[in-house]
């Protein structure tokens, strides 16, 4: 009987572990891929030519500072910036799958760049100014409108304690891989070359479409299913 209880709580505290492991691996690999910081090298190696290493660490780390601080106040206050200007989370959630399968979109057609805003004429700019930890890196090149309605839609769905330090940890984890790709940005070019991260970007591209349509869907499919009771 007394290993019956032990058994049973047991396979009840795996079964409450193996949930929350995969709440966190689903929020991970979402933000990761919504966020791209493989497509992002090529531009920070383009904006840091020219720079000592400290320099480039030393952008790395700051910029990836406030990659983290944008994405923690999207997540707790972008659901009252919602409910002051009187945007429904399914209008939201429409929006933002626009942006997120666009932004997929234009990885797999290559133009991951431009649809951020990195004309040719900005990154003049860009290379002109000594701080681009900011802009254009943080925002919009990692977090992205696409990024920022990911998480303001989370925050909305998952409300428990638990839920909330998953997603936290999630960013962080996120924020801290960013971190060490930017840092390893010239080894990875280096590595996988022109044609790799082409390939690579088309692969996270279809990922991200995906993830933009089922946002599309969900949000539709929410606002239909109340109308046919």
């Amino acid at each position: 009987m007394i290993l019956k209880i032990i058994f049973g709580s047991w396979h009840l505290n795996l079964i409450v572990l193996q949930k929350k492991m995969n709440l966190f691996l689903v929020c991970l690999g979402s933000l990761f891929s919504v966020i791209n910081p493989l497509g992002t090298v090529p531009v920070f190696m383009g904006l840091t030519d020219g720079k000592t290493k400290q320099q480039m660490i030393s952008i790395a780390v700051r910029t990836s500072i406030n990659v983290l601080i944008i994405l923690l106040i999207s997540f707790f206050v972008g659901s009252y910036l919602l409910s002051f200007f009187g945007i429904s989370m399914n209008s939201l959630k429409i929006a933002g799958g626009l942006i997120i399968a666009s932004s997929g979109f234009a990885l797999i057609t290559g133009s991951f760049t431009r649809h951020k805003g990195m004309r040719r004429s900005v990154k003049e700019d860009a290379m002109t100014r000594s701080q681009i930890t900011l802009t254009p890196l943080a925002i919009p090149m990692l977090a992205g409108p696409g990024a920022i309605s990911l998480l303001i839609s989370y925050k909305s769905e998952l409300t428990t304690l638990s839920e909330i330090s998953i997603v936290i940890a999630s960013i962080v984890a996120v924020t801290l891989a960013t971190l060490l790709l930017l840092l390893a940005s010239r080894q990875i070019t280096k590595v996988l070359g022109a044609s790799g991260m082409n390939s690579l970007s088309r692969i996270i591209g279809f990922i991200v479409t995906a993830i933009g349509i089922e946002f599309i869907l969900y949000a539709v499919y929410s606002f239909v299913v109340p109308l046919t009771q």
